[in-house]
């Protein structure tokens, strides 16, 4: 059986696919913000309280039902939330915003 795998691609890395990868089924994320940031229009990146509570609470390893339930959230709600929190940091997981938010001193 063959497994499916998602591959996250920038909008400049479809130049750069070979014949066979254009076929596949391919989606383009859009450009992410490095760019905006390389050329000196940094805008900086303010996590509330309740976000920076979230990154603590996967950071100490649970599981994403058992820290919803310690945040008082749905599973869903959290993972939401997460998601939301990745798009926001620019980072493709949580453990890299969790590792973002850790070397800013925040959690």
């Amino acid at each position: 059986m063959e497994q499916a795998t998602l591959v996250r691609r920038t909008v400049e890395d479809q130049n750069t696919l070979s014949p066979r990868e254009h076929r596949e089924n391919v989606v383009p994320l859009q450009a992410r913000s490095r760019e905006n940031t390389l050329n000196g229009a940094y805008t900086p990146v303010e996590l509330s309280h309740e976000e920076l509570e979230l990154l603590a609470e996967i950071a100490t390893g649970v599981t994403t039902e058992v820290a919803a339930r310690h945040l008082e959230l749905s599973a869903r709600t959290l993972r939401r939330r997460i998601r939301n929190i990745c798009d926001v940091l620019g980072v493709n997981t949580p453990i890299e915003a969790v590792v973002w938010a850790a070397r800013r001193q925040l959690i």
